[in-house]
Order: structure tokens, then sequence, then C-alpha cells
């Protein structure tokens, strides 16, 4: 349907198989205010791509000026919706049109308009596509870790398609690699929560917390553990606090006298959720304060925050505020 070459950017005014075709000017109004310098090549092409457009032309034709179109613009939306309906009229080899999408990713990896498509083909092409789909967004990942639409796009293949089976050794492979991988930890959760082979969150909740407070404690001041150590327990804050692993690693991190502003963080939630914390909590918060952030009294809720407001001045006023909410529910 389509050549696998380009056509040269030869003029369309200048094609045999187009002389059939009035082009359709783009409509500004009669006195646009900053009307676009457009290059010669991308006015002609959307001139033509308007008038097949407006006709509804699904042939092949049609199809080859949508990759000159999209070659020009590959965020336009338009030319990608219209695209996909040619394709599905003229009952194209979807395979090929996987390769074209690789081309244009090559140099626009992050445009959503290409996703969108992508998940259009692979939905059609089923199962099949399914290993090279996760692969080819592996190799993204290694050259991008924070590519959200190379996630989103994995996500929803598992969904869809299937290969959960090694899915988790995959986050472990990567956090491995990096433990500060937020994208990585992000990952994990959606596979603890939603595979069907793994039983849930509920399931998996102690290896978790398990494998969560010995990234903690090898790197304390890494916020990720601590963020998925808390969606460990989403809706279940009486699990949170009657979790003894969990105030113990607070505890741990804050006697070390270093890198303990998550720790501190997370044992002023356990107050507020209804922790009652011994003496040695106590005791090693009071080992924290210096003359320039005691606190103002002998409270721990109050004397986590006024710490905090310290050490974490970027937020003191969020402290402030937050020491005024704990001294209304922990009495």
């Amino acid at each position: 349907m389509e050549s696998s070459e380009d056509d040269g950017g030869e003029p369309l005014s200048r094609m045999a198989e187009w002389r059939d075709v009035t082009p359709l000017p783009q409509d500004d109004g009669p006195n646009p205010v900053a009307p676009i310098a457009y290059k010669e090549e991308f006015r002609e092409t959307m001139d033509y791509f308007r008038a097949i457009y407006k006709v509804d032309e699904r042939s092949p034709r049609a199809l080859r000026l949508t990759r000159r179109a999209i070659h020009l613009n590959p965020g336009n939306y338009t030319v990608w919706h219209f695209r996909r309906l040619v394709l599905e009229a003229l009952d194209t080899d979807l395979d090929e049109e996987l390769d074209f999408i690789q081309r244009i990713a090559n140099s626009n990896s992050k445009n959503y308009q290409l996703w969108h498509h992508r998940r259009w083909v692979v939905e059609r092409l089923g199962t099949n596509a399914r290993a090279n789909e996760l692969h080819l967004i592996k190799t993204i990942l290694s050259l991008d870790a924070k590519n959200y639409h190379a996630w989103s796009h994995r996500q929803w293949v598992l969904q869809a398609l299937g290969g959960w089976e090694d899915e988790l050794d995959y986050c472990q492979q990567l956090l491995e690699e990096d433990i500060f991988n937020n994208s990585a930890w992000n990952q994990r959760y959606f596979v603890v929560t939603r595979s069907p082979f793994l039983g849930g969150l509920t399931a998996m909740r102690a290896s978790e917390v398990r494998y969560t407070v010995e990234a903690i404690l090898a790197n304390p001041n890494n916020e990720c553990p601590w963020r998925y150590l808390r969606g460990l327990y989403k809706d279940d804050t009486e699990s949170l606090v009657n979790n003894r692993e969990i105030s113990s690693v607070c505890l741990k991190v804050i006697k070390t006298k270093k890198d303990y502003t998550f720790a501190l963080k997370m044992l002023l939630d356990l107050l507020c959720y209804g922790f009652q914390p011994c003496q040695e909590f106590r005791d090693a918060v009071v080992a924290l304060w210096t003359s320039d952030s005691r606190p103002s009294d002998s409270d721990l809720a109050t004397a986590i925050c006024d710490i905090l407001e310290h050490v974490d001045s970027l937020r003191a006023s969020y402290w402030i505020w937050r020491k005024k909410q704990a001294s209304s529910l922990i009495k």
C-alpha cells in the first residue's frame, strides 16, 4: 500500500496521481492577526490533506499522504486519526505500520499522538505483539528511565495482553541498578496490586514491607521507599500503626542522627494515626535537638514539627501548620 521509500519531497502538484485533486487552503479568515509563515512543502501537503479529508477518501494515496504529513508534523492528531481510518479501510499490514511508527519515534519518542497510535495498532495485532512491545519498552527505558509514555504503554500492554510473569523481577533489576528510580518503584506497586499471579496487596504486603525496610536502611534519605511503604497501607492506617517493623525502622534511622528527615515525617504520621511511642522514641527525638532547633515544649509531635521546621526550612510554613493540626489530634 505504501512505498518503503520516500517520494523525495517532490511537490504534490507535479505528481500525476494528484492531478484530479483540488487543494483546500487553510481558512484563517479575512484579516488574520498573525498569519503563520508555513514552509511551502508543509502548506501544500496540508492543503491536499484537507481536500481528501473533506471527501473522506480512504485510498493508498491517502495513506501515503498521511505519512508525508506526519513526517512534517508528528503531533497532528487529525492526521493520525485519519491514518487509522485509512489503515482499517485498506486492511493494511500492521506489522509494517509498527515499523513506520518506530521510525517516527526515533526522533519523537515523547509524542502523545504516536503512542496512542501505537496502542491502536498493537491492540489489533493482539498477543502476538506482546513480546516485542515489552522488549522495545525495555530498550527505551534503558536510555530514558523516566519516559512516562513508555511506562504508560508498558502498563497498558500488561493489562491488555499479559506478560506479568517476569515483571516483578524486572522491577527488581531496575531498582538494583538505581534504587532512586521512582518510576521503577511505581511500577513495582503497579505489579504488586494488579498482577493476577501475586495474590494482591494483602498477600504481598509482609514481604514488600521487608524489602522496603531494607531499602530504607541502606538509603534513609531516599524518599521513594518511604512513599512506597505508605502506599502498601493505602486506606489501612490501623495496620500501618500496628506494624512494629515500620515504627522500628523510623527509630533506627532517627538514632543514627543523620538523614532522618523522612523518618521523622513517618513517625509524625504514625503519631497522628494513634501510635503510642515508648520512651525510647522520645529520647531519640530529644537527641536531635540543637540550640537552633530546640522545640517549644516536650510534646513529641510538636518536637518533631519544630525539628522539621528547622531541617526542612523550605516547607517551614507547612510544618508550622502540621504542628497546629497535631496539637488538635494528639492529646
